[in-house]
C-alpha cells in the first residue's frame, strides 16, 4: 500500500528547495519508487497533475541543457511571438513623436497600461494590461516625472564664470574674508493656505486648510530675502511683507553685517557677494549698484559682486545650502502668520551643523525707483578683466578710483 503522507511530507521538506524541473522529476522519482498507482498516488500527495508528473517521469530518462528547466519549445508562446506587430503598435503609442505616429490618440492623454491596453485590442491586438507592463519593462521604459535641467539657453562663458566666481570665492575664503550668497526666496502667501509635503499626525486628522489659494488682503504675502555665509555655515533671512526690491535686498545684508558680520570677521577688507543674474540683485539693476554703493559708504569696505551667468540660478549656493532645508523644515505646516514664518525659519537646522537667524522687516519698499544717470556716473566702481558686467568692485567713495559703469 502506498503511503501518501510519507511522500507528501519527503516532498514538502524538499520543494521548496528545487525549481520547476527539480519538483517535476522528485515527483516523477516518488512514483516510479511506489509502483503501479504511484502516479495518482504522488499527485493526491502533492497536488501535482498527474500528466506533469507523467512528464516526469520521461524527463528522468533525459538529459536537458545546462540552465533549462524545459525542453526547447515548451511552455506557451510568447505575445509578440503570437502577435509580431505587437510590440511596434505598442511602442508607437508611447512614443509617438519619436516612433513616426503622430496623430496617436493617446499622445495628449496619460498613458496608463489599462489605457494602453484598451486602444492596442481596438487596433486589433488583443493584449492584457499585464502583458502590456511586461513588454515596456522589457522595452527599458519605466514610470518616471519630469525632470528640471533645461535650464534655457547657454552662455558660451558659462563655465568660465563659474570658474572665475570659484577661484574668486576660494581666495577670499583662504584670506579670512567674509563670502555670502545671496538670494530671494518664494514668495509666501501668508494664512491657512495648504503648504507642501507631510507630517506625522494623529491617524485622520490632517490639517485643515483653504481649498483655494487666494490672496487674504489683510495678511498679505512674506518675501524672504536670505543671505548663507559660506564659512560659518549659517544664514540670515529677513522676511519683507510687499515688495522684492534691489533697496529690500541690500537692507538685508545690511542688517546682517551689522549685527553679526562685522563681529564675525573683524579682520575683513572686503565683503564678497555671489548673487543670482535677476531680480533684485540682478546685475542690469541700476538700484542694486547704487544701494551697494551706499553700504560700501557704510561700512568702509569694497563690496566685491560676482553674478551667476545667465539660466543658472539653481547653482546658487544659497539654494541648496539654506532655502532647501527651510522648506524641508515647514513642510505641511500652514504659514498663518509672519510670527510662524519667523519661528519657523529660525528653526531650521541640518545635522552638518547650520544655524539660521530670521527677522521680519516691515519697512515699506516702492517699486519703481528711477536711479539718475548721475547717480551711475557717481559710482566708485571697478570692472573686473573678465565679463565686467558680471563681475565687479564697489569701493567706498572715500578713496581716489572712480569708475563710471554704462
Amino acid at each position: 500500500m502506498i503511503d501518501v503522507d510519507a511522500i507528501r511530507a519527503r516532498f514538502l521538506e524538499l520543494s521548496g528547495h528545487l525549481d520547476e524541473r527539480g519538483r517535476r522529476l522528485l515527483a516523477a522519482s516518488e512514483a516510479r519508487a511506489a509502483g503501479y498507482g504511484g502516479i495518482a498516488a504522488v499527485s493526491r500527495a502533492t497536488g501535482l497533475a498527474a500528466s506533469t508528473i507523467g512528464r516526469g517521469v520521461k524527463d528522468l530518462c533525459e538529459e536537458l541543457p545546462p540552465g533549462r528547466v524545459r525542453r526547447e519549445g515548451g511552455g506557451g508562446k510568447s505575445a509578440v511571438t503570437r502577435d509580431p506587430g505587437l510590440l511596434p503598435a505598442m511602442l508607437s503609442l508611447v512614443e509617438p513623436e519619436a516612433r513616426g505616429d503622430p496623430m496617436s490618440p493617446l499622445r495628449w492623454t496619460c498613458k496608463s497600461l489599462r489605457r494602453l491596453a484598451t486602444e492596442l485590442t481596438e487596433r486589433g491586438h488583443r493584449v492584457s494590461r499585464t502583458v502590456v507592463g511586461e513588454l515596456l519593462a522589457q522595452e527599458k521604459f519605466s514610470l518616471q516625472a519630469n525632470c528640471k535641467t533645461r535650464e534655457g539657453s547657454e552662455h558660451p562663458d558659462r563655465d568660465a564664470q563659474f570658474a572665475h566666481i570659484n577661484a574668486s570665492v576660494a581666495a577670499a575664503l583662504t584670506e579670512r574674508q567674509p563670502v555670502i550668497s545671496v538670494d530671494t526666496k518664494k514668495k509666501e502667501l501668508v494664512g491657512d493656505f495648504k503648504n507642501a509635503g507631510r507630517e506625522w499626525r494623529p491617524q485622520a486628522d490632517p490639517q485643515e486648510v483653504r481649498v483655494h489659494d487666494f490672496l487674504q488682503p489683510e495678511l498679505g504675502r512674506a518675501v524672504p530675502y536670505g543671505l548663507y555665509d559660506l564659512a560659518a555655515n549659517a544664514g540670515w533671512v529677513s522676511v519683507g511683507m510687499n515688495h522684492d526690491t534691489a533697496a529690500f535686498a541690500v537692507q538685508t545684508i545690511r542688517r546682517w553685517w551689522h549685527d553679526l558680520g562685522q563681529i564675525r570677521y573683524p579682520a575683513a577688507e572686503r565683503l564678497v557677494i555671489t548673487a543670482d543674474g535677476g531680480g533684485s540683485n540682478g546685475w542690469r539693476l541700476r538700484l542694486w549698484k547704487t544701494e551697494l554703493q551706499s553700504l560700501a559708504d557704510e561700512i568702509g569696505l569694497g563690496i566685491e559682486v560676482h553674478h551667476l551667468p545667465p539660466g543658472t540660478s539653481k547653482w546658487n549656493a544659497i539654494e541648496h545650502r539654506l532655502f532647501s532645508f527651510i522648506s524641508m523644515n515647514w513642510r505641511a505646516r500652514p504659514l498663518v502668520s509672519y510670527r510662524v514664518i519667523v519661528d519657523l525659519i529660525s528653526a531650521t537646522t541640518t545635522r552638518t551643523g547650520l544655524t539660521v537667524h530670521c527677522e521680519l522687516d516691515e519697512s515699506h519698499y516702492p517699486k519703481g525707483i528711477v536711479v539718475s544717470d548721475e547717480q551711475i556716473a557717481s559710482l566708485n566702481i571697478t570692472r573686473h578683466d573678465f565679463h565686467g558686467e558680471w563681475n565687479y568692485t564697489i569701493h567706498p567713495r572715500n578713496t581716489s578710483d572712480r569708475a563710471v559703469i554704462s
